[in-house]
């Protein structure tokens, strides 16, 4: 039976009526009979590609003929600014049936989450976050709001399987089930994936249940995209590059980080371009204002980090342009997949490279693409201090977890590993849990370091750097960092927020806010981030492009053409054909170019600490050796670790565990062990020492 004719026959009326749809789309169709059917499933497409409706109408139709009553239908997003935006859509699908959808998360008024307690909606958007917040609050009872649910919509799933924020949403959900003892229809949506089924599993929590990947392939042959890359050489060359081209249309520019965005923002604005800029430390509402703004308009650009990287919708675009590299093929697909949507167009993106070094990474992920290859979604390892912030959340929630087989509420999720009760047994005799008759319940320590706000702290599972909130009167404009209020400047401080310039007139060290008002002097942003560097696969796709390989379907301008031979002959030593180069260079150290990623490199210099000195920034390219080593002590010395049975892991600064969410309840050494787990890549690493090397004296 086709798809269509599954959905309810006033979901059937309104696609054709209200939506002026001929039928469904592909994925729509495939997706309607197994998700009706109550199956989990992954659904995989394009951005734009139909994925919200093709799990909510499947649901809808359920909700009807099964009678599903209050709350019956969660919607999880990464962003609450993919909240707000799906919120109206889900809301007009479901009003077709007499249903509601509505939002809770951080931004959302008391006022309204009164109102969802009282009158409850069909449909519920939220964060893991809010989730987890309605089941630990002494303000809701969870099992009368939340009894209902029957499924959970996980949109953009991909964004949580590879970070700690997926472990944190998939235990949430187990306590969800517990609380509701019965198992939940689990629907994830997502772009491109390099291992869909490994995914779907993931999101079951390994459950034994009925699942399926949905991902139909369109026939009549893909379109191909138009991809450009440039070698512009400075922000200022890129503004002047955008300001001049495709006047007229609609482009979103992305870049790789704030400091980037409000830099190339203002250059654009001195140039007479009607800019608008978008990142994660501007205020929602001013976010909301550029992407409301630049949704409407014509002619005009809006700048953006990864935020409208996902589904938000800021209407039909003509152009996605690409500072620099994403880091990810993954990236670069759902950024190209914001244009071509329109009938007669193409999918289109130009890439801006603002230095040699990123035009090279730019090809080299171009190269990984140009072969079909996406990185697999891989679930980060080892989260036990994920397994420390749920035992204490489960406290919060039931009041008491008992001492015996307290891992039960987590059902089958493989969260909790042999490590379990070394932590379970720290949170005790440390005082974050007390212990009374056979269970245990919040503590003093657990008061003490995330007590604040009503345990906020503990509900939110990634740690940001401490920052300071703008205003210019009462309107709040966005955050900035500590150290661009302590730098040592002359003259006025002068901020750059939101695109425009801010002069600093008062600091509110205790409450961390910062007063400004406009000017017209130069402002300075500044935000710390430090990336991981290429994957190991990306790494290798740039060693390629030195070798001489060009990315299939990818146009070079005659600059990025000069700037590569001009990299081709400059770093010619430093690759070769079927070996790897361990070279003496000019200074008489020995460079081993294992083109093998920051992790599997950080990986290497852990085993082999006889060859590599401890000392060295580690990037995803190159290991320094140790200079006074001949070429057969190196030999010899690889052979061994070849050989050798023993892996450790790199050495963790005591100073890095502060980034580690949580690890304050967990042991030093385990702490330091997950850490060290998540700097590595083992694979990687053996594959380096299965290489032919050549040396070069």
């Amino acid at each position: 039976m086709a798809g269509f004719d599954i959905l309810d026959p006033v979901l059937q009326h309104h696609v054709v009526n209200s939506l002026g749809w001929p039928g469904l789309r592909p994925l729509q169709d495939e997706a309607a009979e197994p998700i009706v059917g109550g199956s989990d499933a992954i659904l995989l497409a394009p951005t734009a590609g139909g994925k919200t409706e093709a799990a909510m109408f499947p649901l809808l139709t359920r909700m009807q003929t099964e009678h599903w009553t209050g709350i019956s239908v969660l919607y999880i997003c990464p962003l609450k600014a993919l909240l707000n935006n799906l919120q109206p859509r889900l809301a007009e699908y479901a009003a077709w049936l007499g249903r509601g959808a509505m939002t809770w998360h951080g931004d959302v008024a008391q006022s309204v989450r009164g109102r969802i307690k009282r009158d409850r909606p069909d449909i519920l958007l939220t964060t893991p976050e809010s989730l987890e917040s309605m089941l630990v609050s002494e303000n809701v009872d969870a099992a009368q709001l939340l009894g209902g649910v029957q499924a959970v919509v996980v949109d953009e799933v991909h964004a949580f399987a590879g970070d700690d924020r997926g472990w944190h949403l998939l235990a949430v959900l187990a306590r969800l089930e517990s609380l509701l003892g019965r198992k939940l229809q689990r629907v994830g949506m997502s772009a491109t994936v390099g291992n869909p089924d490994e995914l779907l599993g993931w999101l079951q929590g390994r459950a034994e249940r009925p699942g399926l990947v949905v991902s139909p392939v369109v026939g009549g042959g893909a379109v191909v995209p138009d991809i450009t890359v440039d070698s512009v050489g400075s922000t200022e060359n890129a503004a002047k590059i955008i300001a001049s081209l495709h006047l007229g249309e609609k482009r979103l520019v992305f870049v790789d980080s704030r400091r980037l965005a409000e830099e190339l923002g203002s250059q654009l604005r001195q140039r007479g371009v009607t800019t608008f800029i978008s990142h994660s430390s501007l205020s929602a509402a001013e976010r909301r204002e550029s992407e409301e703004a630049f949704a409407g308009a014509r002619d005009c650009v809006i700048v953006a980090t990864s935020t409208l990287e996902l589904g938000i919708d800021v209407g039909d675009l003509d152009r996605v342009i690409q500072i620099n590299a994403p880091r990810t093929v993954s990236s670069f697909l759902q950024r190209l997949g914001r244009t071509g949507r329109r009938a007669g167009t193409t999918g289109n993106c130009l890439f801006l490279c603002l230095s040699d070094a990123s035009t090279l990474e730019a090809l080299g992920m171009l190269h990984c693409w140009s072969h079909g290859w996406v990185e697999p979604v891989t679930a980060t390892p080892e989260p036990r201090h994920i397994a420390a912030q749920q035992i204490l959340a489960a406290a919060l929630q039931t009041r008491r977890v008992p001492l015996t087989d307290w891992q039960a509420i987590w059902g089958t999720l493989p969260l909790f590993g042999e490590d379990s009760q070394q932590i379970m047994s720290y949170l005790l005799d440390e005082g974050f849990l007390e212990h009374d008759a056979g269970s245990a319940f919040i503590g003093a320590e657990a008061e003490k370091h995330f007590g604040r706000r009503h345990f906020m702290d503990l509900l939110a599972v990634f740690t940001a750097a401490p920052e300071f909130t703008v205003y210019a009167g009462r309107n709040e404009i966005g955050a900035v960092e500590t150290s661009v209020l302590t730098d040592d400047v002359e003259g006025p401080r002068v901020l750059l927020l939101a695109g425009r310039s801010w002069k600093v007139t008062h600091i509110d060290w205790k409450r961390r806010h910062v007063y400004v008002e406009a000017t017209t002097l130069g402002g300075r942003a500044k935000w710390m981030s430090v990336p991981d560097g290429a994957s190991f696969e990306i790494a290798r796709g740039i060693r390629e492009v030195l070798l001489g390989s060009n990315p299939a379907g990818v146009t070079l301008t005659r600059r990025a053409v000069a700037t590569l031979d001009d990299l081709r002959t400059s770093r010619s030593h430093q690759v070769a054909h079927g070996a790897f180069v361990i070279e003496r260079d000019d200074r008489g150290d020995w460079r081993w170019w294992t083109w093998a990623g920051a992790k599997a490199n950080r990986t290497l210099a852990a085993w082999a600490p006889k060859l590599v000195p401890a000392r060295q920034r580690i990037g995803a390219e190159v290991l320094r050796l140790h200079s006074d080593l001949s070429v057969d002590e190196i030999k010899e010395e690889l052979s061994t670790i070849r050989a050798g049975n023993t892996r450790a892991f790199p050495s963790i600064d005591s100073r890095a565990l502060r980034g580690l969410k949580f690890s304050a309840a967990l042991p030093e050494s385990l702490a330091r062990r997950t850490l060290a787990a998540r700097m590595a890549d083992q694979m990687g690493a053996e594959t380096v020492l299965s290489e032919r090397v050549s040396y070069h004296l």
